[in-house]
Formats: C-alpha cells, structure tokens, sequence
C-alpha cells in the first residue's frame, strides 16, 4: 500500500512529457495570438503609409529593452505587442526547460536535475544578456 501511494506521488515520463507538450503548445499559441493582435493593430494605425525602402530605419530605440517593449504592449502599440509576442516564443522553451528541473525534482532524478540547472543558468544568462546588452 506504501509503495502504491509513492508511485502515485511520482511522476511518470509520460506524465512529464505530456505536461510538456501542453506546456509548449500553450507557449506557442499565446506568442501567436500577441503576434496576430499586434500585427492587426500595426497594420490598422499603420497600413496605408506608403514604405522608404531607399532608407534603413532600425528598430525603435524604445523596442530594444525588455522595459519599452513591455511600455509599448502595454499602451497597445502594434510593434510592442509583436515584439512581446517574438519575447513569449523565444521563452516558450525556457519555460520548458525551467518545467524540466521541477519535473526532475519530482521524479527525484537528481543527476538531471544538476545538468538542467546548468542549461537553465546559460539560457537565462544569454537571454537576459541579450535584452540589456551586458
């Protein structure tokens, strides 16, 4: 009966990977949904302007940090919104790697638990590198 109710309490591997799948589908989902507002609001404000492709504008100085981005999502700007959207996909696989140490933990398999946390810390260290150009 012990036995029994450790096993319940433990998770299967395809429990895991099922939890996973759903994790990542959510993820993918959501970035695509932002994406589509933010893109319908762009071409909205912005659709009948006619483009200068003889000059190279970059992104807006205020697209280039995690806090205008969030600025401009939040005051439903279409590039904010779409760049929101790109920042949700891009961590959709963090989130799964993050999901990956807690699963781990559960199963108590300790020896993945150690290499995920070093993929996590990487990860996080190149994406948050990456927003605020250290």
């Amino acid at each position: 009966m012990r036995r029994q109710s450790q096993q319940s309490r433990r998770w299967s591997d395809e429990k895991v990977e099922a939890l996973m799948g759903k994790l990542l589908i959510a993820g993918v989902l959501l970035a695509a949904f932002i994406v589509l507002c933010g893109g319908a609001r762009y071409l909205y404000m912005h659709g009948a302007a006619i483009p200068h492709y003889r000059m190279f504008r970059g992104s807006p100085s205020d697209l280039r940090s995690l806090d205008g981005i969030l600025k401009d999502a939040t005051a439903r700007q279409g590039e904010g919104l779409i760049q929101l959207g790109i920042l949700l996909l891009v961590a959709t696989p963090i989130t799964r790697v993050a999901f990956s140490i807690f699963a781990f933990v559960r199963q108590r398999d300790y020896l993945y638990v150690g290499l995920t946390l070093i993929v996590f810390t990487l990860l996080m260290y190149s994406f948050i590198g990456g927003l605020y150009n250290f």
